[in-house]
């Protein structure tokens, strides 16, 4: 399986929806089928007794649990620090065409 022909390389393209040129199909093919190779060395390491690695920094729990601070603020009160209000929000320039 790590030898890709032209026309895997062309099935790829079109599921990525991306054109390729003749050069860079043949270019693909090389790179992605030398890449399938090296990915094809791992099938036969001795993975026996490893456990599963999904952290490696050794910290167990980094988040930390909401709190709720009340500055004695109400919404309504920091709104009339803003330029423009709209239906109780802020109202901004369009950002999208």
């Amino acid at each position: 399986m790590a030898d890709l022909s032209k026309d895997d390389v062309l099935k790829l393209a079109n599921l990525a929806r991306i054109q390729l040129s003749d050069d860079e199909v043949e270019e693909y093919c090389q790179e992605l089928s030398e890449i399938l190779k090296y990915v094809e060395q791992s099938s036969g390491f001795d993975t026996e007794g490893l456990k599963p690695t999904n952290q490696v920094s050794g910290l167990s729990s980094v988040t930390r649990e909401d709190e709720v601070i009340d500055y004695g603020y109400k919404p309504l009160d920091l709104l009339k620090n803003v330029p423009e209000v709209q239906d109780n929000q802020i109202k901004v320039k369009r950002m999208i065409d």
